[in-house]
């Protein structure tokens, strides 16, 4: 009987040493529960802080010694689920790198005494206080020293390694459907993640709830979009529909009107606007560590989906869909570049940074050219190590209510830290696209693999729209150095050893792509998308 069963459901092949990285980031998300479970409350945090460290490294050491014996031409396994090919390792060792910075700033007791994540999974947000959520409860109070302090819900670490581990499967997804639970996996832990900040807790708790409302909507769109493109193709298999979309003689409108719906979910988990109206709120309300982790790593993670949905499934379609996504991206860089010059809150307006650079990386993705998935890669690297270092910077400036985020109260930042406002500025220069920045190669990198494609027009919008948003950073820089401090105004603190490690390894990369980009370039070009 056994022999049958074997005989007629056969066991798919697995190719586990290129899923390696994969499995181990999704082990140390599981033994971070058992740690959970099983330890004291006081020895989960150091248990926990080690795990995250020795994971990444681990799955970073898997992924390295596979990476060096890989072919260019990549495999598919886990039946035909997964493709692990140049540009999936690209993105898997970008989401290793910036999940290590991301997982120092979550840990970090120092910077906010006990640290950003609320001491108690069951503490309330206080009534009283400002609208902002700021109130008397005992996650406000001010303790003076992370001894005296409640320690974090140490839960957010194995969060963080399941959101990590969605992300790294949505990246190599090789069909729609695991595609969406990939989505799914990476989504539900950073829903709950934005809820658990220790002060602000209204805020925080809206930015949660409207990032899970309006999300569980663009997993709808998704859904249905996966729906309409398995009835006209009957698989989900990116191949498959490449092969339906090219040779098939029946209507095409469940066709489109399936990649309509693909791409509104796909846009709005990648802050691409008009879909990106969770992104200035949820990036405000979260915790800035979960800020930086999202900013960073979804991103990624976005656009790598989405590099391989066009490039795969769509690529000989392109000039079907592709007027329609220009829309998309003149829509996103002057949204993002125009209603950023209005913002005061410095995490909103970094956030309307992201939905104009989430336009500008929306050029590369268009270019079904080994050019455009080369100049998207660097840019997601570029632009991750970045917005990383940004966030760890912006953590740092605080008043009595917790972080300084408007922009009166980084006034005159020079005289009271020079360092710190030294780094701000060359981060925002990065943002903004300056020569020897990772910023400027990374644009550079895109345009042109968006000018050699045809799309002249939309470079040209791009350049505008980068000078525009070129503003509202050089506003942050000019109110640091050339304004005079307020007597009582916010103090900077001195960051701890994880939050100093972040913001250097940011400082440095963005630093390192600026000025010697090649050995990036280079692996980024390594290789394309198989299916």
């Amino acid at each position: 009987m056994t022999t049958t069963l074997a005989q007629a459901i056969p066991v798919p092949p697995i190719d586990y040493a290129a899923i390696a990285p994969l499995l181990v980031v999704l082990a140390t998300a599981l033994v971070g529960v058992l740690v959970e479970a099983f330890l004291p409350r006081h020895q989960r945090w150091p248990a926990q802080v080690a795990l995250s460290v020795v994971g990444i490294a681990a799955a970073g050491l898997t992924l390295g010694i596979y990476a060096g014996g890989a072919g260019p031409e990549g495999v598919v396994t886990l039946s035909a689920a997964l493709a692990v090919d140049r540009p999936t390792l690209f993105l898997w060792g970008t989401l290793l790198a910036l999940g290590l910075g991301s997982v120092l700033l979550i840990a970090d007791r120092s910077v906010e005494p006990g640290g950003a994540i609320l001491p108690s999974a069951i503490a309330r947000a206080s009534v009283g206080g400002r609208s902002t959520g700021t109130g008397a409860g005992p996650e406000d109070r001010d303790y003076g020293s992370p001894d005296q302090a409640p320690t974090m819900q140490t839960e957010v670490f194995p969060f963080t390694f399941f959101a990590l581990s969605g992300m790294m499967t949505f990246v190599a997804a090789n069909d729609l459907l695991t595609m969406f639970i990939a989505l799914e996996v990476l989504s539900l832990p950073l829903y709950l993640m934005c809820g658990l900040a220790r002060r602000r807790r209204l805020l925080s708790q809206e930015a949660a709830v409207k990032y899970f409302l309006l999300g569980a909507f663009a997993s709808a769109f998704f859904l249905y979009g996966l729906a309409l493109i398995y009835g006209y193709a009957g698989s989900v298999r990116f191949s498959d529909i490449a092969e339906a979309s090219v040779g098939s003689a029946r209507s095409d409108a469940l066709l489109y009107a399936g990649l309509a719906l693909l791409v509104v979910g796909l846009m709005f988990k990648a802050s691409v606007g008009p879909f990106h109206t969770w992104t200035p709120d949820v990036y405000q309300g979260a915790p800035t560590p979960v800020t930086a982790f999202m900013a960073a790593c979804t991103k990624v993670a976005a656009f790598g989906g989405i590099l391989r949905v066009l490039h795969v499934a769509f690529g000989d379609t392109r000039w079907e869909w592709r007027g329609v996504l220009w829309a998309v991206a003149i829509a996103s860089m002057v949204i993002g570049a125009v209603i950023g010059l209005t913002q005061t809150d410095i995490k909103r307006m970094v956030a309307y940074s992201s939905v104009a650079h989430a336009g500008f990386l929306l050029l590369g993705a268009m270019a079904i050219t080994p050019a455009g998935i080369s100049g998207t890669l660097f840019y997601l690297l570029a632009y991750g190590f970045n917005t990383l270092a940004i966030f760890g910077v912006i953590s740092l400036v605080r008043d009595a209510d917790g972080e300084a985020s408007h922009l009166s109260q980084w006034a005159g930042l020079s005289k009271r830290s020079p360092v710190v406002a030294y780094t701000m500025a060359f981060l925002l220069l990065g943002l903004a696209g300056i020569p020897l920045t990772s910023g400027f190669t990374a644009k550079f990198a895109v345009f042109s693999a968006a000018l050699g494609d045809g799309m002249g027009p939309l470079v040209v919008i791009a350049l505008i729209a980068s000078a525009i948003a070129a503003f509202f950073y050089l506003r942050v820089i000019v109110l640091m150095f050339f304004s005079e401090p307020a007597p009582d105004g916010p103090s900077v603190t001195v960051p701890g050893a994880f939050t100093t490690a972040a913001i250097t390894l940011g400082v440095l990369i963005t630093l390192l792509l600026g000025v010697l980009p090649t050995l990036a370039l280079e692996w980024a070009a390594g290789g394309v998308f198989v299916g």
